[in-house]
């Protein structure tokens, strides 16, 4: 959800983005987002073959809900002056 956020993407580039994922299960992941109506994709005729994958407007709808409450679990994490892990991965 976070890289379509940014905007359409194809797979390659999904996978380039996305460190560690094969692209066995990044296919994976795609199929059950497009089947809940989250993403959707778009093939491009010619060659070679162009597919986009992008977030429809439920996507969005629950990528707005995430980013709430990744926002809250930061708010809460410094309270608790657990900053340290949030350093490390460049949120703070």
């Amino acid at each position: 959800l976070w890289q379509l956020s940014k905007g359409p993407a194809s797979l390659s580039a999904l996978k380039k983005e996305i460190a560690g994922i094969s692209q066995k299960m990044l296919l994976q992941h795609l199929n059950e987002l497009q089947s809940c109506g989250v993403v959707e994709k778009k093939t491009y005729e010619g060659y070679p073959l162009k597919v986009e994958y992008f977030l429809t407007p439920r996507g969005h709808k629950i990528f707005g809900a995430v980013t709430i409450m990744q926002e809250v679990g930061i708010e809460i994490m410094v309270e608790d002056n657990k900053t340290d892990l949030l350093r490390d991965k460049g949120l703070l």
